[in-house]
């Protein structure tokens, strides 16, 4: 959708109501927002290096960061059958988080259209707020460091509910309200999609992302292969 009609789309709204007001819009992170596998690959090789492995399979470890940084360690060390104890797991995991945070965009970036997008639906009255697992002490300094920070309402981290991702709470306190109508989980892999199925939320899938499902398995509402067209979906579903 172009400016022009965009704008257009606003100025026909009723005095003080905007085409998307009411609507809460919550995206993952990980694979959705910020292209962060470059970043979390590059840690996952750092750590498993100091055990004397080398390079993981970059598109496999890839498909696994929307499942955590254990999960990547994991599968790094299964596949070169390093039978690693958990206390073991947990020190590696230790490291790749201090790791991660002392470079957390050194590589990562947002996808394209991601800046634009979350611009004009703010223009369009939407209230936007990001439900990721990954720990919110690591999401809120990426997001400031991209720059993208300012568009949100608030960034729900994996670690702060009592349960994340794909448990509906984790949804519905992103958005600050219940009403599954008003909102809509914009997500990349099977923790949001089933999520918002269980939240009742409208789901949309950026297949795009990282997943190490066949997309069609993961049931999203829609499926859009560019950033830009959510504005377009949301204001054909809502306005």
């Amino acid at each position: 959708m172009k400016k022009t009609q965009i704008a257009l789309q606003i100025q026909a709204a009723p005095l003080g109501r905007l085409p998307l007001h009411g609507l809460s819009v919550c995206f993952d992170l990980d694979g959705t927002l910020v292209d962060t596998a470059p970043d979390l690959v590059r840690v996952t090789n750092e750590v498993i290096a100091g055990r004397g492995h080398g390079r993981v399979n970059y598109r496999k470890a890839r498909a696994a960061v929307g499942y955590g940084s254990r999960r990547m360690i994991t599968d790094a060390l299964a596949d070169v059958s390093d039978m690693a104890t958990e206390k073991e797991v947990d020190a590696m995991q230790a490291e790749f988080l201090q790791r991660y945070a002392d470079s957390i965009d050194q590589l990562s970036r947002p996808f394209a259209g991601v800046e634009a997008t979350l611009t004009v639906l703010r223009a369009l009255g939407a209230e936007l707020s990001v439900c990721t697992n990954k720990p919110g002490w690591l999401a809120r300094p990426l997001l400031e460091n991209l720059g993208l920070d300012r568009h949100f309402i608030r960034t729900v981290g994996g670690d702060e509910p009592p349960q994340k991702k794909p448990n509906s709470g984790h949804i519905f306190r992103t958005a600050g309200h219940r009403d599954p109508s008003r909102i809509v989980m914009v997500g990349d892999s099977w923790p949001d999609m089933r999520a918002a199925q269980n939240a009742g939320v409208h789901a949309i899938l950026m297949t795009y992302g990282y997943t190490p499902l066949p997309q069609i398995r993961l049931r999203a509402g829609t499926r859009l292969s560019r950033f830009r067209d959510i504005v377009p979906t949301l204001l054909t579903r809502y306005r």
